[in-house]
């Protein structure tokens, strides 16, 4: 997996998400052949609710994970199709094709409470859409979401170096409570090991 790719599905991860990397998209062809037509980097599923990193009793509810970067909402169901890259953050022109943004959504189709397609269209047209939940029990809104070289993170576009900090800013303040666990991907086990052997990573003061 690319080292990139680890590092934001992690970065969802302890943010609450489920996740699927690197998830490949078939079509078929006019001959009837089948073909990749390509893969979604990251895709992220987050329900609704606070985050602890550790079981929600007494002192422990003060231990949250939380980024605002993400602009959660209590009663949001948050899915993320992301790109991720290691150079500037932008999306690949396929990205935004029906049978992509289909292909992905309809493995969480039961989660809407209207049919996807609508989401599609959404998608395509300006990258993010909020529909009622499946029950209707809140929204869920979908996102575009570029990870990679960014002056800026907005709901649209996260730096890989936001999330490399706030990574490490998690070690960091959660020490004592994240010391036992195991990291066994490159990305995060790298930055485990930096934390715990006393590193210091800071961006470059002009970025």
């Amino acid at each position: 997996m690319d080292i990139a790719v680890n590092l934001v599905e992690t970065y969802l991860r302890l943010n609450g998400y489920l996740t699927l990397s690197e998830f490949e998209i078939q079509r078929r062809g006019t001959d009837g052949t089948y073909e990749t037509v390509t893969d979604v980097d990251i895709v992220g599923f987050r329900f609704p609710g606070d985050i602890h990193a550790v079981d929600d009793h007494d002192d422990c509810r003060l231990l949250q994970i939380r980024d605002p970067a993400l602009e959660l909402r209590p009663d949001m169901i948050d899915v993320v199709l992301g790109e991720v890259k290691q150079g500037d953050a932008q999306f690949n022109p396929s990205m935004t094709r029906h049978e992509v943004l289909h292909s992905v959504l309809q493995r969480l189709e039961w989660a809407y409470g209207v049919p996807v397609e609508g989401v599609v269209d959404d998608l395509q047209n300006g990258g993010l859409s909020e529909v009622p939940a499946c029950a209707g029990t809140g929204t869920v809104r979908t996102r575009l979401v570029a990870f990679g070289k960014s002056r800026t993170t907005d709901l649209h576009t996260v730096s890989l170096s936001h999330v490399f900090e706030t990574m490490v800013g998690y070690f960091h303040d959660l020490e004592e409570v994240l010391r036992p666990a195991q990291f066994k991907d490159p990305a995060p086990a790298l930055l485990k090991l930096l934390v715990k052997t006393g590193f210091e990573v800071k961006k470059p003061a002009d970025e």
